[in-house]
């Protein structure tokens, strides 16, 4: 099933959608495990789940394994990302071809980081520069490619661009492409995707927009996090991770309960769902969801 349909049949019922993001894992024991958090987060009924691409695609191969076994073998809607770095338009034509004969119908079409060690994104020499490229390339043929595109959206600006109205100026070019459906870098501060939203509003911008929400589980974790994607950690939060530094079972506490209030502000606001950071681990994600599933918030709204 498409997001766009997922997310249309949600709003119908008057229900938000959670989706959780993992990454591919290095080892077989790393996939079993995977494999273990996507079946334990089933009777929560997910929306979707999204495989990343490492750095400079570096496991481009392992996330198409991932994602074709996950939507052969789970009953669990799949999203494949997808990302400009170190391929050719060709490389990724075969990607997209792949996908579609394996039965994915969901992509999110990214520019991608730079290989691990280099700082600036370097494209590929017959590749693309540019999400918003990747995005058209896909829309090109529908005749060969007819996937629900999903595309990434910065409420505090991207890391290389710190200029809010250009980068929702980037994201524009995305939309106008042909995306259907965009997913938030992570944030801390809800304020952040609610003015973000109100911009895109303005912008002309109409599509669902999922808050991205990573429950972190030690403060260095969530400290390197946010160096690399530029998001604020507000000062009322930071105080409370330098508390527990060195108290790993309270940082876990900290996050998930954080990250729960986070969630409930969000969806009594307006928000059509939640995707979740995992860093393949469910516990945490589980747990926020099953109390948010409880209380219900968005009907509070």
């Amino acid at each position: 099933m498409k997001v766009t349909d997922i997310l249309r049949f949600a709003r119908e019922r008057g229900e938000p959608v959670f989706s959780f993001e993992f990454f591919p894992p290095r080892t077989e024991d790393g996939v079993r495990q995977l494999f273990e958090a996507v079946e334990a987060l089933r009777p929560l009924a997910p929306g979707f789940v999204s495989v990343t691409y490492g750095a400079g695609g570096s496991t481009r191969a392992r996330t198409l394994e991932l994602v074709t076994r996950l939507k052969r073998e789970s009953e669990v809607e799949t999203v494949a990302h997808v990302t400009c770095a170190g391929a050719s338009r060709q490389e990724l034509a075969q990607v997209l071809d792949e996908l579609a004969a394996a039965g994915v119908q969901n992509v999110l079409a990214l520019r991608g980081d730079p290989p691990r060690g280099q700082r600036v994104f370097e494209p590929h020499p017959e590749g693309f520069r540019y999400a918003s490229e990747l995005v058209a390339f896909i829309r090109a043929e529908p005749a060969r490619w007819s996937f629900c595109v999903g595309a990434a959206a910065y409420p505090e600006g991207h890391v290389e661009t710190r200029d809010l109205a250009r980068d929702l100026a980037h994201l524009k070019l995305k939309v106008d492409a042909g995306a259907d459906f965009l997913v938030t870098q992570l944030f801390f501060h809800n304020a952040h995707y609610f003015r973000f939203v109100e911009r895109a509003r303005a912008a002309g911008i109409a599509l669902p927009v999922l808050p991205g929400i990573m429950p972190f589980t030690a403060v260095e974790q969530v400290e390197r996090f946010t160096a690399l994607c530029g998001a604020e950690i507000p000062p009322r939060l930071r105080a409370a991770m330098q508390v527990r530094r060195e108290d790993a079972e309270g940082s876990l506490q900290l996050g998930v309960a954080y990250a729960g209030l986070q969630c409930a502000d969000l969806l009594r606001r307006g928000a059509p769902g939640i995707h979740f950071y995992t860093l393949n681990r469910s516990p945490s994600t589980r747990a926020i969801v099953a109390a948010l599933r409880a209380s219900e918030p968005w009907r509070e709204g």
